[in-house]
């Protein structure tokens, strides 16, 4: 634990990280049961959080909820505002066009984190918890983003990388995934067949901003026995509004490869 680490500090972030959306509010003893902590400390950092307005309580059950000071912390992250933004219409006509589950995830070392989803309208669809992080090497996001990082980027985070498999499917190499990352990058869009879940099939095309740099990844998700007779279709409908949202972001330059 490095010495600057402090504890109490520790214990609000790991308080608030328990909000997802899947468990949005917590009671004191359930929440401290879920940390593994006691329950009078759980209870102090609660009450400072909601003093501090990152957190609310609800006066009829005692649960506690998100609080809308962290609206305010999240508005103050440009990058991330921005990227919200730009997304949101070419999300909306990218999941109307194919039908299925779109996202957007972003890198964080070596996994990808799905931080918008827009849900398939229909009944059998995919579910990702946003936040939920995937390993980068298997996801069609993932293989996106690592397909457009600089040489020197994909090299630091190869090395010592063990390519856990998922799947009788997954790319286990370094070598295999050179090559694939390769083809991602002359056909402009990634693919994962089978690679994280067995029947699952995404397509990811990367995201760009003003300076050329890949910040996201846009995806179609669904089971395969759906993808698999449109996939060129939805492809190419990825690949489209995955640059129509670097646009946005003020990206000018050509996409991977010509429309």
């Amino acid at each position: 634990m490095s010495g600057n680490r402090l504890s109490s500090v520790a214990t609000a972030v790991r308080v608030l990280k328990s909000f997802t959306s899947n468990h949005p509010n917590w009671g004191v003893t359930d929440l401290a049961s879920h940390l593994g902590a006691s329950t009078s400390t759980v209870h102090r950092v609660l009450s400072t959080l909601t003093d501090e307005g990152l957190l609310e309580q609800d006066v009829e059950s005692g649960r506690y909820r998100l609080g809308l000071a962290l609206f305010d912390l999240a508005a103050a992250v440009p990058s991330q505002r921005n990227l919200h933004e730009a997304v949101l219409l070419p999300m909306t006509d990218l999941r109307n066009a194919t039908g299925e589950t779109v996202q957007v995830g972003v890198l964080d070392g070596r996994q990808v984190v799905y931080v918008e989803r827009l849900d398939s309208p229909n009944t059998l669809r995919m579910f990702t918890e946003l936040g939920r992080r995937n390993d980068a090497h298997c996801t069609g996001s993932g293989k996106a983003l690592l397909a457009f990082l600089p040489e020197a980027a994909l090299k630091r985070l190869l090395d010592g990388w063990v390519l856990s498999r998922k799947t009788e499917y997954t790319i286990t190499t370094h070598r295999a995934l050179t090559i694939h990352l390769k083809d991602v990058r002359e056909r402009g869009y990634a693919e994962n067949r089978h690679e994280s879940e067995v029947g699952v099939v995404s397509i990811a095309a990367p995201i760009r901003n003003a300076s050329g740099d890949t910040v996201a990844a846009l995806s179609v998700a669904g089971p395969a026995d759906r993808i698999d007779d449109r996939q060129d279709q939805i492809a190419e409908a990825v690949r489209t509004l995955a640059l129509s949202t670097s646009r946005r972001l003020g990206f000018s330059g050509r996409p991977a490869r010509p429309l």
